[in-house]
């Protein structure tokens, strides 16, 4: 079942055991969850695709698949069985191990050009931050340079590339970090003129402030070819291009995170390819291991070899590619290729935008649908203000959703919506609707 009832009204989770377990929990638990386990309050008993299975029975469809990682849905019995064959053998160390070598080898063959030598971690941070060491090995400089709305972990080392209020409240931030304006193509940072063009614009910005605010020691520009936690933004065509151009002109390293658009995610193995765009160093994680806590960074030969960098121990992380998470990384990049994922999530993400276009000509509500493959972003709106929605409003929206089956982070505007890429076109088109009669619901019951 997606929800109980009471006199004929949907009643939203948690069920009686969800929220025993979690109130259990909450007695344990250090503050600080992910905002949907805490709105939600769930406790999870089994997944089978692009479904999650409550300890009350309930079932939910997942349009978040936690945050982008469960690339390959919930309970893939190869998976499953790939990484438990692994875990009964030897987990822990650096040794060479035969899923390591065939992870390596695969992803070789579908990064871009040239980019060959991967390091591997277990975390999007960790990867980031080492990200950050190989440009300042690489170019003996040592200032970085992100964008307004981007977001690279939540270590100290990063967290000043964190172009949001997340970093409020921690004090001074590491020396020699830098942020520029990104160009939302929905609100560009400098106006919507009829002529302006707001790629052109941030990109001579970024000149104006490396020239202006730095010391000339720019080591690395790092950026998100789509902007997953600022809401699923995709540039304006041209603007990644110009950043490759400016790091060149600079001697410094352009470093694409494609943790959250990687591995087919954007209806390619990786969201710089629709500019045809090939970074220095790209850091990936989340659906490479398809729920397992692997993350890495792909180079070139000549940067990867970059010392202090390269030097033995240099590089290296206690728990990155140990044979388990291997044997995860492996088993995910195995299914994506043979049941062609990447395409998959090309054509239902097609048709889900699509369908969530439609919703639109008939929601008010719904300010502007984008998105590109199974990355897709949704804006809230006051239908008679125009303005984002507040998050208490949204919050309304999520338990809507949530009452009638559909697991989304529409807890807050812009809504990112990012399912499984196993998830069939029928069940795609199912979360869309669910959506929809949540909006309506809400919609009439506040006289939009």
């Amino acid at each position: 079942m997606s929800a109980s009832t009471k006199d004929g009204e949907a009643v939203a989770p948690p069920g009686i055991r969800s929220g025993a377990l979690f109130e259990e929990e909450q007695r344990y638990i250090a503050p600080g969850l992910q905002s949907i386990a805490l709105f939600s309050r769930l406790a999870m008993d089994r997944g089978e695709g692009a479904w999650l299975y409550d300890v009350d029975g309930r079932k939910y469809l997942d349009f978040m698949a936690g945050v982008g990682v469960a690339s390959v849905g919930h309970g893939h019995p190869r998976y499953a069985r790939m990484v438990a064959e692994q875990v009964a053998k030897v987990s822990a160390g650096s040794f060479t191990s035969r899923h390591r070598l065939d992870f390596l080898k695969k992803l070789s063959r579908v990064a871009p050009e040239g980019l060959t030598r991967t390091q591997l971690y277990s975390s999007g941070a960790e990867a980031v931050e080492a990200a950050v060491r190989l440009a300042k090995s690489r170019t003996k400089k040592y200032e970085i340079v992100g964008f307004w709305g981007g977001f690279h972990g939540k270590t100290g080392g990063v967290l000043g590339v964190s172009g949001d209020k997340f970093k409020h409240g921690y004090g001074p931030l590491s020396p020699g970090l830098y942020l520029s304006p990104f160009p939302d193509p929905r609100r560009c940072p400098f106006g919507a003129k009829a002529t302006h063009d707001c790629a052109a614009h941030s990109l001579e910005f970024l000149r104006e402030l490396i020239r202006r605010s730095t010391s000339g020691a720019v080591a690395a520009l790092i950026v998100e070819p789509i902007q997953g936690t600022a809401g699923n933004i995709i540039p304006p065509p041209g603007f990644l291009r110009g950043l490759r151009e400016i790091a060149d002109e600079l001697g410094a390293l352009l470093i694409a995170d494609e943790m959250i658009t990687g591995f087919g995610r954007t209806g390619r193995w990786f969201a710089v390819e629709h500019e045809g765009v090939v970074p220095d160093v790209m850091t990936i994680g989340k659906g490479m291991g398809g729920g397992f806590p692997v993350s890495g960074i792909v180079a070139g030969d000549d940067v990867a070899s970059s010392e202090p960098f390269a030097a033995p121990s240099g590089s290296s992380s206690s728990y990155g590619g140990n044979p388990l998470a291997a044997a995860a990384a492996h088993a995910a990049i195995l299914i994506m290729m043979e049941e062609n994922l990447v395409e998959r999530a090309k054509t239902v993400g097609e048709a889900l935008l699509g369908r969530l276009r439609e919703a639109a000509g008939r929601r008010p509500v719904i300010g502007d649908v984008w998105g590109r493959g199974l990355l897709i972003g949704v804006e809230l709106v006051d239908p008679r203000t125009g303005n984002p929605l507040s998050n208490s409003l949204c919050r309304e929206i999520f338990e809507e959703c949530l009452k009638r089956g559909l697991l989304t982070m529409s807890y807050a505007t812009p809504v990112r919506i990012n399912p499984p890429l196993v998830i069939a076109h029928e069940e795609a088109i199912r979360g869309a609707s669910i959506f929809e009669d949540a909006l309506a619901s809400f919609s009439s019951k506040h006289g939009f």
